[in-house]
């Protein structure tokens, strides 16, 4: 039996006498807005207003794992470390994403407890750093196409690229980037931390920017990986593993649409499966944009015995864990 399969494979009735478990994907620009204050100070700021509304989901009385993107944050690190590679070796992939765990867990986990204190609720919060595998055969690492770091012109990226192996791309209008494998996830390595964190009354804070890829060696050890893993495709797979029955995907809007910017846009309130597929397959959900979301729910959903999506924006996660907002999709 592979890990795997022994996490996917836990007793289905190990909570079921305790509070139901919602895992909530925020983006990276929630705390980085495109157009909005980028410093420290601004991405604490955004922290804290996150965590309000959190802890109202909290409060409901779900427990909580709150998984996060750090596509601006690994940006702002990769350009630093492209300042001083003169003097200091780069950055590594892995590392800047662990990195970002840390420093993004940090804002979070320090908002919420103040938001949980000025409440009066017991519930703690931790931040685990979070390795998952991937499988070293997969065909992403052989075709990197996840463009990373600042944007570059053509004589730039071939010099940067020759110096330190990186594939670069180009990016129509805007320039040349850097770019990465981005594997999909096959399983959290410390699923097991996770579960007991919320068993004793934690919120936990896990697989930051997707998590840190690790493959697993003939010998059972871990090898890190410079890649980058989908936070949405991470955070279906982590609400598989722990069996829960909310994956809730935050966005910039309230709901999924069609015709989405349109004058015949359609707002849309629950899906099943079956109808999230269709219009998928219809070209209605972007790839940069929607798509990648509802194919992390649909992920998620098809293979949760009971588990429900939903896809909403951070002023209505409440309103939607109670059953009365964003997009839901199910069976």
């Amino acid at each position: 039996m592979t890990q795997r399969d022994n996490d996917m494979t836990k007793p289905k009735d190990r909570a079921a006498d305790q509070a139901p478990i919602a895992v909530i994907a925020v983006g990276g620009n929630a705390l980085a807005p495109e157009g909005g204050g980028t410093s420290l100070h601004d991405q604490a700021s955004a922290a804290a207003r996150a965590a309000s509304h959190i802890v109202d989901v909290a409060a409901q009385g779900w427990r909580i794992v709150l998984t996060h993107g750090n596509g601006p944050q690994v940006g702002y690190i990769l350009r630093r470390s492209e300042l001083a590679m003169n003097e200091v070796p780069p950055v590594p992939m892995d590392y800047a994403t662990a990195d970002t765990q840390g420093a993004i867990g940090d804002m979070f986990q320090r908002s919420l407890y103040n938001e949980l204190h000025r409440r009066g609720l017991s519930t703690h919060v931790a931040t685990v750093v979070t390795q998952v595998v991937v499988d070293a055969g997969d065909p992403a690492f052989q075709n990197p196409a996840k463009p990373i770091g600042s944007i570059m012109d053509a004589a730039t990226a071939q010099q940067l690229a020759q110096a330190n192996g990186w594939s670069i791309m180009e990016e129509p209008g805007r320039g040349w980037r850097r770019c990465v494998a981005s594997p999909r996830p096959q399983t959290v390595v410390e699923i097991d931390t996770i579960r007991a964190l919320l068993d004793q009354n934690h919120i936990v804070i896990a697989c930051g920017g997707g998590g840190i890829p690790v493959t697993r060696e003939a010998d059972g050890t871990l090898c890190n990986r410079e890649a980058v893993i989908d936070k949405d495709l991470a955070s279906a797979l982590l609400a598989r593993q722990l069996q829960a029955q909310r994956l809730l995907i935050v966005t910039a809007v309230p709901k999924v649409a069609i015709h989405f910017g349109k004058p015949e846009q359609r707002w849309l309130d629950h899906l099943t499966v079956a109808e999230a597929q269709q219009l998928m397959g219809e070209g209605h959900f972007g790839k940069g944009s929607m798509g990648p979301k509802v194919e992390a729910v649909l992920d998620y959903v098809n293979q949760s015995a009971h588990g429900e999506g939903v896809i909403t924006d951070i002023l209505n996660m409440g309103e939607a864990l109670a059953g009365g907002g964003g997009t839901r999709i199910g069976r």
